[in-house]
């Protein structure tokens, strides 16, 4: 099929790659004449893994080409919103300014027969907004929703093989012309045995801030009994171990630490809450609340521990920071807990060194005023205490014994709870973790 891929940030540059894997003929276009530039060359703009050799294989076929040119998408028959859908400056709600313009600016080049494909992260109520501005400039083209789940440092094979399809249409019915198309457009996955659910727009859009949401609590839930257990002498990994046999409740997202970040569960159940006061539904979505002050609280939390690592005081101590961005196999910064906590410690007297395999040249944008070393023996050299924050295989597989002799003070704070704390001790290691004994 010939698609147009609206939006080449993190989600369409993978979308547009993996259209064309799939054997269509994309053209991938964005207002950014950078952004164009670099994936025109097969450089991708932001770290994932495989996606720039997937770009590499993809253009040499013929079947991807990249331009600023919306004109591009005229005679193609599917065309993907992919652009980003941030939080507003000062409020809770999400900004759809990016998503109104790129609809609005695609509008002339529709056909008959054509279709308008959502897979940003909108609000409740925005599919049938935008459908109807489709409608009205080419009654014969269709908008439907189509919600993306990826996650980062998986984005090329959760295209390629996902988990799940989900198709909203305007009468949530199998005999809508849109579902026929999707499933031409996905019909490699779909051979394969992956399962789409077809519904009305606005259940296909609560799908993804819905799913955000109930992972967001669930991390919250266990930090907040990260907190229970240090003040009863607990181990939250123990807990949730036990808890997570349950098949009910399951192990994953359920590992206690400095909480979440990133550009999608921060801003999206802030948006969800916001989206369900305007719809006069504020009281069904208050937890959320709870949830989101959770998880920042883990961040002044980690700033305590370190301080009572360092004996009582952050003043002058030498801190390393291990990890940038907000989760391993990715370079993104977006409201990176690790970052916040290590200018908190900086603001508070510390001399913080921050260290990231991929992410300093995004974090030394978002946080100048911060030191950054990109080799890990420098930065580790002569530090008062470790702080892993984000983790990089790298960084869990450090060697204590090794270590030890490079450090001021044998001080380690296992912000993810992934170190072997017994054998971090034995090797002399003075180490602390979240809920942990």
């Amino acid at each position: 099929m010939r698609i147009t891929v609206i939006g080449c940030g993190y989600l369409g540059a993978v979308h547009a790659a993996c259209m064309a894997k799939l054997g269509h003929q994309v053209v991938g276009i964005d207002v950014d004449h950078r952004k164009i530039s670099a994936l025109s060359e097969a450089k991708a703009p932001f770290f994932e893994p495989g996606l720039e050799s997937l770009l590499r294989e993809v253009q040499e076929t013929g079947r991807l080409t990249f331009t600023t040119d919306m004109s591009a998408a005229a005679g193609n028959e599917v065309h993907f919103i992919c652009v980003g859908t941030p939080q507003k400056k000062g409020e809770n709600g999400a900004d759809l300014s990016y998503v109104d313009a790129s609809v609005e600016e695609l509008l002339p080049y529709l056909s008959p027969g054509d279709f308008v494909v959502g897979k940003s992260t909108v609000p409740v109520g925005t599919a049938e907004r935008l459908s109807n501005a489709v409608q009205a400039q080419e009654p014969a083209a269709h908008l439907v929703w189509n919600p993306e789940f990826l996650r980062e440092g998986h984005a090329v094979a959760d295209t390629l093989q996902p988990d799940r399809f989900v198709y909203g249409v305007s009468d949530g019915s199998e005999e809508h012309p849109a579902v026929a198309a999707l499933d031409e457009v996905y019909a490699i996955p779909l051979s394969t045995g992956t399962p789409r659910l077809v519904t009305d727009h606005p259940t296909a859009e609560l799908v993804k801030t819905a799913a955000n949401s109930f992972l967001a609590t669930k991390i919250s839930f266990i930090n907040a009994m990260a907190e229970l257990c240090e003040a009863a002498g607990a181990d939250v990994t123990r807990l949730a171990d036990a808890i997570g046999m349950d098949d009910r409740i399951g192990r994953k997202f359920l590992n206690a630490g400095i909480g979440f970040g990133g550009g999608c569960l921060p801003k999206d159940i802030r948006a969800f809450m916001a989206r369900a006061g305007e719809l006069g539904a504020d009281q069904a979505l208050t937890f959320l609340r709870e949830v989101d002050a959770i998880n920042m609280r883990r961040r002044s939390r980690v700033v305590e521990l370190a301080r009572e690592l360092c004996g009582g005081t952050l003043l002058g101590q030498r801190i390393t920071v291990l990890g940038a961005a907000f989760k391993p196999e990715s370079d993104d910064v977006r409201d990176s807990p690790a970052l916040s906590i290590a200018a908190q410690l900086q603001l508070q007297g510390a001399v913080v060194t921050v260290t990231d395999p991929k992410a300093l040249e995004n974090a030394a944008k978002r946080f100048p005023e911060l030191h950054y070393e990109g080799d890990v023996d420098a930065a580790i050299s002569g530090s008062d205490a470790l702080l892993l924050l984000t983790e990089w295989r790298e960084y869990v597989e450090l060697d204590p014994l090794t270590l030890i002799g490079s450090v001021g003070t044998a001080r380690v704070l296992d912000g993810r709870n992934v170190l072997d704390a017994a054998k971090w001790r034995s090797a002399g290691w003075a180490y602390r973790g979240m809920g942990r004994p």
